[in-house]
């Protein structure tokens, strides 16, 4: 699908089609296509085919453990279980979301929301309280990515008649649209769309831009100015294959301090939305032959993690709080190479 193909005039079935093909070609982003066609074959009313993409995805986390996010399949599984009447089971897998606790917010905003298009308002103010305690307390600066949870509980309890409460209050600073929070979430709005004042629905006009300029904020966020990470193996096979590029990693452990450094230079400078993204051997070579030049050469580098990263395989930095290290050392980032920073605070 072309970036500037009008959504009215998209084939979903065939495009989906063609992301199952393209997942086959190249496995390493087979979660990422296998969910964008999901996400076509639910648009297409396919939603059974949808379940099937997802139940695939799912089993591999059985057979190889490979799957990233989990906890985003079954909680994408469970919206579109319960659009086509089988509630049962998307409730189940909605409680199993939560159990998990997933540091991912996503996960979060979309059980919270299956929740409230069904009329489940109290059930979505819970999920989405219980998302804002894990991701959100004792943290300085709200991620970008956590965003959607404060806005999804201010709209909730908006809707429940329910008093603004501290979190609400950041929900209203980090809202940078012209019309408020308060206005947006209006449970009245609706109505106005009913009447004949032309007042009424020239102010309802006003509210419908403001959300939709910041739907194509999200959506024109850039992606990450990421790290490139070599995980020790291939950094190893790396420089043995090409011993020119041991003077840019001199060791293992200059290797993981230097990203550390540049990261937290780049965020002290202001540069919003840092990643790290991890490299291997093969597609950095891959990489380098579709640019007609030679993995030696030093300047491909970065190159190739801007490549990475806008193919969306970057993790976002600092990691969320109680997360694992971006280096896979498994430990929590305060107590690895986020040590010095969490003494900072």
């Amino acid at each position: 699908m072309r970036p500037d193909t009008p959504a009215e005039n998209v084939d979903h079935a065939a495009e989906a089609a063609r992301l199952e093909r393209t997942a086959g070609l190249y496995p390493e982003d087979a979660e990422a296509l296998l969910l964008r066609a999901a996400a076509h074959l639910e648009l297409s009313g396919a939603r059974p085919a949808a379940t099937a993409l997802y139940d695939r995805l799912l089993s591999s986390v059985a057979s190889s453990g490979s799957l990233e996010n989990p906890s985003l399949v079954r909680a994408l599984k469970a919206s579109n279980l319960w659009e086509y009447d089988h509630e049962a089971e998307a409730r189940a897998i909605i409680d199993g979301v939560r159990a998990a606790a997933p540091r991912d917010p996503a996960p979060w905003v979309i059980v919270a929301e299956a929740l409230e298009t069904h009329d489940e308002l109290e059930a979505a103010h819970e999920t989405f309280t219980e998302a804002a305690r894990l991701l959100l307390t004792d943290v300085p600066e709200p991620p970008y990515a956590t965003h959607p949870v404060l806005y999804g509980r201010h709209r909730v309890r908006r809707m429940l008649g329910l008093a603004h409460d501290d979190w609400d209050t950041l929900a209203d600073t980090l809202h940078s649209m012209p019309v408020s929070l308060d206005e947006l979430h209006d449970p009245k709005r609706v109505w106005s769309l009913g009447s004949e004042n032309p007042a009424d629905l020239e102010a309802e006009i006003s509210r419908l831009r403001a959300e939709l300029g910041a739907y194509r904020e999200a959506l024109s966020r850039p992606f990450p100015v990421a790290m490139l990470h070599w995980p020790a193996g291939e950094l190893a096979e790396l420089v043995e294959a090409y011993p020119s590029l041991a003077s840019e990693y001199p060791s293992y452990d200059d290797h993981l301090a230097s990203i550390e450094a540049a990261l937290r230079e780049l965020a002290s400078s202001g540069t919003p939305n840092l990643g790290v993204v991890p490299g291997t051997v093969p597609s950095y070579e891959a990489f380098a032959a579709s640019e007609g030049a030679s993995p030696a050469d030093p300047t491909l580098l970065p190159q190739y993690a801007t490549t990475l990263a806008a193919r969306g395989l970057a993790v976002a930095w600092p990691p969320q709080r109680g997360a694992a290290c971006w280096c896979g050392s498994q430990r929590p980032y305060g107590q690895c190479h986020g040590e010095d920073a969490a003494g900072d605070r």
